[in-house]
C-alpha cells in the first residue's frame, strides 16, 4: 500500500498499531479526537479527509525507521520489519528450518516472524516476564508432578529432606543414577552418528508457536546461536557413565522442547489452561523415558567447591561455593539460581572427544568463571582448531590442569528434567589446594549468562539450609545442589558443616 494514493480506516489503524498508541494516544499524536480514530477501527473501509490524510502522510513521514518498518509489514508493502530477520545469520538458519520442518514454501516463516514482530509490545513483554519470575521452583515441580501421575517402579520426581526442609524437584530420576561420584573424564559417551537428526515435523499450532518464539525473541533481545547439540540416545551408569550419542542443532532444541517451560509457566501465571505442545512433545512417562524417539538434549552444572585458608575475619579453612542468578537473556533457566558452571552439552571442534561430559564444564569453567569471551559461541565464530589447547588457556585453568589431582571433577548424578525432557549430568568440582583461591579467587567473574553471583561457606550450615529451600531455583541447579552437598559432606572433613540430606524418589 502506497498512502499517497489515499489513506483508509484499516491504513490508519495499521499505523496506529506500528506506533504502538491506544486509541488516545494515537489521537494526541495527530492533534485529533479519539471519535475519529475509532471510527477508523468501525469503519475500515472509510477514506479520510483530506487535511486527515496530510496529518496521516506527516506522521508516518516523521515516524522512526522501526514504526516505518512495522507499518509496512502490516499493510504488505514489504517483508523486513527488524534488520536481523535478514542479516543474523542465526536467524536466517531458524527460519529456514522451520519453513522446512513446517512444510511451507521458503520465506514463509520470515514473513510471518515479521508480522508478529510488528505487533508485539515490548512493555507487555516485560511485565509477561516478571509474571514468570513469579512462578517459583515448587508451583512448577508440583504441576509436572500432576501432568505425569503414573511414574513405573523405581522411577520418580527427585525429592529430599534438607534438615527439617522438604524439598521436591521436577527432576525424573532412579536410585540407580543418584550418588553416582563417577570420576568425570573416565565416561564412555560414544558418539553414534554426527550427522543431523531426523527431521521433525510441525503441524499448524506447533509452528506457529515457533514463529512467535523468533519474534520474541528479536524484541527481547535474547541470544540464539544456531550451534549443534548432543542429544542422548540411551544412558547406563552402572560401573561408570557410558551411554550413546547422537547431533541435533540449537534451533530444533529452540523451536520444539524448549517451548515447554514457557508454555507450563504461562498457564501457571494464569491458573490453569491446557498445555498443547507438552501434550504433543512429551505427552507421558513412557515419552519421556524413550530417549532414542525424542529430541533429548541438555547438558551439565556442577557445584563449584574452592578450598580456602582460614581468615581472621571469616573463621577456619573452609570451601567456598558459588552461586549464580541467571541473566533474563539466557535461553534456560532465566532469572533462577543455579550452580555456576551451567551449560549445554555441545561439541565445539572435536565431535569425539567433546562428546565426554569433562570436556564441557572445562569449557565452561573457562567461559563462565575466567573471562574466555574466546570459547563463548554467543559472541562470535569458533575458529581456533583447538580452542582448550594448553597455550589458550586462561591463567588460572593452566594452574588447576598443570599437575594431577588439583581439578577434581565428579559426576554425582543422573536425571531427566520434565520441564523440557533434557537431560541432566550434575557434577562437583572440588579445588583443595587453598593456593588456588589465594591466587586467583579475586579474578573470578560471572559473565553475562549471569546476573549477580553469590558465595557461601561450606560452615555455615544455616545459611545452606536456607540456600537449599529458596523457592527461587531452577530445578536442575537444584538438583545438582543437594547431590553436590550430599557428596561433599562425605570428603569435606574439617572444612564442612553441612545440613543433612536425605534423597527419595516420588
Amino acid at each position: 500500500m502506497n498512502p499517497a494514493t489515499g489513506w483508509t480506516g484499516q491504513t490508519a489503524c495499521a499505523l496506529q498499531a506500528a506506533l504502538r498508541l491506544s486509541n488516545e494516544g494515537f489521537a494526541e499524536h495527530l492533534g485529533i479526537g479519539v471519535r475519529t480514530v475509532a471510527a477508523w477501527h468501525q469503519k475500515p473501509d472509510l477514506r479520510p479527509k483530506s487535511e486527515m490524510q496530510q496529518l496521516l502522510d506527516t506522521a508516518l513521514d516523521q515516524a522512526p525507521a522501526a514504526v516505518k518498518d512495522r507499518f509496512a509489514a502490516l499493510t504488505g508493502d514489504a517483508n523486513p520489519v527488524d534488520d536481523r530477520v535478514v542479516s543474523d545469520p542465526n536467524i536466517t538458519a531458524a527460519l529456514e528450518w522451520l519453513d522446512e520442518h513446517a512444510g511451507w514454501e521458503p520465506g514463509t516463516a520470515r514473513r510471518k516472524v515479521s508480522r508478529r514482530l510488528s505487533g508485539l509490545d515490548l512493555r507487555q513483554l516485560q511485565d509477561r516476564g516478571t509474571r514468570r519470575s513469579r512462578v517459583n521452583q515448587r508451583e512448577v515441580a508440583d504441576a509436572l508432578q500432576r501432568y505425569y501421575p503414573d511414574r513405573p517402579d523405581d522411577y520418580g520426581c527427585y525429592s529430599a529432606r534438607v534438615d527439617d526442609t522438604e524439598i521436591t524437584t521436577s527432576i525424573l530420576t532412579h536410585p540407580a543414577w543418584l550418588d553416582l561420584d563417577s570420576p568425570l573424564g573416565a565416561e564412555q559417551l560414544r558418539l553414534t552418528s554426527s550427522l543431523p537428526d531426523s527431521p521433525a515435523v510441525l503441524d499448524a499450532e506447533a509452528a506457529g508457536h515457533a514463529a512467535q518464539r523468533l519474534a520474541e525473541g528479536l524484541e527481547l533481545g535474547t541470544k540464539l546461536v544456531n550451534m549443534p547439540l548432543y542429544r542422548l540416545l540411551g544412558i547406563d551408569t552402572a560401573g561408570g557413565i557410558s551411554g550413546a550419542l547422537g547431533v541435533s542443532h540449537f534451533v530444533h532444541y529452540a523451536l520444539t522442547m524448549d517451548l515447554l517451560e514457557a508454555e507450563l509457566v504461562d498457564a501457571l501465571t494464569s491458573g490453569g489452561g491446557s498445555l498443547p505442545l507438552r501434550d504433543r512433545h512429551l505427552p507421558n512417562i513412557a515419552t519421556v523415558l524413550d530417549l532414542s524417539a525424542r529430541l533429548c538434549a541438555g547438558g551439565t552444572l556442577a557445584l563449584c567447591a574452592f578450598a580456602r585458608p582460614a581468615d581472621p575475619f571469616r573463621g577456619p579453612a573452609d570451601y567456598v561455593l558459588l552461586v549464580q542468578e541467571r541473566s533474563g537473556h539466557v535461553v534456560n533457566a532465566a532469572r533462577r539460581l543455579a550452580v555456576i558452571p551451567k551449560g549445554f552439552h555441545q561439541p565445539v571442534t572435536d565431535y569425539r572427544a567433546d562428546a565426554k561430559i569433562a570436556a564441557t564444564l572445562r569449557r565452561e569453567m573457562e567461559e563462565e568463571l575466567f573471562g574466555r569471551d574466546d570459547i563463548d559461541n554467543t559472541v562470535g565464530h569458533q575458529r581456533a582448531a583447538d580452542p582448550m589447547h594448553p597455550s589458550r588457556m586462561s591463567e588460572p585453568m593452566r594452574w588447576l590442569t598443570a599437575e594431577p589431582g588439583r581439578l577434581r571433577m565428579e559426576c554425582t548424578a543422573f536425571g531427566l528434567n520434565l520441564v523440557s525432557g533434557n537431560y541432566e549430568f550434575p557434577a562437583l568440582i572440588v579445588v583443595d589446594d587453598e593456593e588456588f583461591w589465594t591466587r586467583y579467587g579475586g579474578v573470578i567473574e560471572a559473565n553475562w549468562e549471569s546476573s549477580t553471583l553469590r558465595q557461601y561457606s561450606t560452615l555455615d550450615r544455616d545459611l545452606l539450609t536456607d540456600l537449599a529451600g529458596d523457592v527461587a531455583w531452577s530445578n536442575e541447579g537444584l538438583f545438582a545442589l543437594l547431590e553436590g552437598l550430599r557428596r561433599l559432606n562425605q570428603i569435606g572433613g574439617d572444612r564442612v558443616n553441612l545440613p543433612t540430606i536425605e534423597w527419595e524418589t516420588r
